[in-house]
């Protein structure tokens, strides 16, 4: 909703909201605000806005002074402009392009909105209290920061020299009620039988690589399958900024950290995977390979770590592996093109293609089972799959999900572990 119209006789609320923040911070006893609960600090707050609202010269009536008052507060206690769009739980992403430009995406949809920020300075003081908030900084000599906020929203922030027109802020948003599985099969982003089938693989221990786009569902869909492991097994995390939302009883979460400001200290996704090897993991989740921890990875999987979940950046599943393979070589250790590739086939067993609709929606495109070599080539076949028919005029994305016929080499592990699944699943049939 754009923010309440001004008369022309109050068109400087802005500096007044200013004034008045500014007398705010220095009337209140900043030390004592962690003593107290919030709400109780929020009323006292609230009193001493009506006394100074009522001091100011420009009029106002009771509406502008509400909405004054919860902008101050918004400022203290919050992401100031920021707030309304992190009440909003219809919001995934918001974008803040310069303090004056801000979209948000809504239901896969970009649009612009009517909220700004002051001038850079205010927007720098938002990112500032972001990032100090978990031990990061954002300055000149480190302008690039991931962070996240109390809710485990994922932020990324970019300052000048980098960001040639002012400071840059983006929010991934997760919401306080996560999604389940029941919810997936709600917005058809897959089949009750791909659902079966992949709860049978984490239950089975397979090795799963979720692969996708930007925005495409990565991490939600790899919350739902961590749900299916067991209470009984200890799970430990590797993020670079901790956002995964497990609610399993044993759970071990690792988060990468950045250089301080000598540009020494930091500690990279590698290193966490490799002292996670000594911390007994029955599970090993990482939130996404982006480099040389890759081969860690798949070493780990390969010496009895099996049961692993990770993302990955990929438009297909045969891209993903090619992401692998180069992400491996990134280690420096000269492994030939073969070795790599066998120690893919071997560790990874199931790759998962998920991907945004142009209508905004999210489906499970692909379900591929690697399957082995043959010669050089890592060979994978697909066992269900999304196939677009088309758009309606609406913008809707026209399509039906189908299994290939082929049922996967990896049943017979299934079985043996306890988890039956009808062969009929398998078959070709009408689409969903």
């Amino acid at each position: 909703m754009p923010p309440m119209p001004i008369t022309t006789a109050r068109t400087d609320y802005s500096a007044i909201k200013t004034a008045i923040h500014r007398k705010l911070i220095q009337k209140l006893n900043l030390d004592k605000l962690s003593e107290i609960k919030r709400e109780d600090v929020r009323r006292e707050v609230s009193q001493l806005l009506e006394s100074l609202v009522v001091g100011e010269s420009a009029p106002m009536n009771l509406q502008e002074r509400e909405r004054l008052s919860q902008e101050v507060l918004d400022e203290v206690f919050g992401l100031g402009p920021l707030e309304p769009l992190l009440a909003d739980p219809t919001v995934s992403d918001i974008l803040v392009n310069t303090y004056k430009r801000i979209y948000i995406e809504r239901r896969g949809i970009l649009e612009v909105t009517p909220i700004q920020f002051r001038d850079d300075a205010h927007l720098m003081s938002i990112i500032d209290r972001i990032v100090s908030a978990i031990g990061r900084r954002v300055d000149e000599s480190s302008p690039m920061v991931d962070a996240r906020l109390a809710d485990g929203s994922r932020v990324n922030a970019i300052i000048p020299p980098l960001s040639v027109d002012g400071p840059c802020l983006s929010i991934r948003r997760f919401g306080h009620d996560r999604l389940t599985a029941e919810d997936l099969l709600h917005n058809k982003t897959l089949t009750p039988p791909m659902l079966e089938l992949l709860q049978g693989c984490v239950k089975a221990r397979l090795n799963v690589l979720i692969s996708g786009g930007t925005g495409a569902g990565k991490t939600t869909f790899l919350n739902v399958l961590s749900s299916y492991i067991s209470n009984r097994e200890r799970i430990v995390t590797i993020e670079d900024a901790a956002e995964l939302q497990l609610h399993q009883e044993h759970v071990v979460r690792l988060e990468t950290r950045p250089p301080n400001i000598e540009g020494k200290g930091a500690v990279a996704q590698r290193q966490l995977v490799i002292n996670c090897l000594r911390m007994r993991p029955d599970r090993i989740i990482v939130g996404e390979v982006r480099g040389e921890e890759a081969l860690d990875m798949l070493q780990a999987m390969n010496t009895g770590h099996d049961g692993s979940l990770t993302t990955i950046h990929a438009n297909a599943p045969r891209d993903a592996l090619s992401r692998l393979e180069t992400m491996v070589a990134m280690s420096n250790l000269n492994l030939p093109d073969s070795a790599i590739r066998r120690q893919i086939a071997s560790a990874i067993d199931l790759v998962v293609q998920v991907s945004r609709m142009s209508d905004g929606t999210r489906k499970v495109v692909s379900i591929a089972e690697i399957t082995g070599m043959e010669g050089d080539i890592v060979t994978m076949q697909d066992i269900f799959l999304f196939r677009k028919r088309g758009i309606r005029e609406n913008g809707e994305v026209i399509g039906e999900f189908m299994p290939t016929g082929i049922r996967p080499k990896f049943s017979e592990r299934l079985l043996v572990t306890g988890v039956q699944l009808p062969m009929s699943m398998f078959e070709p049939q009408k689409g969903y």
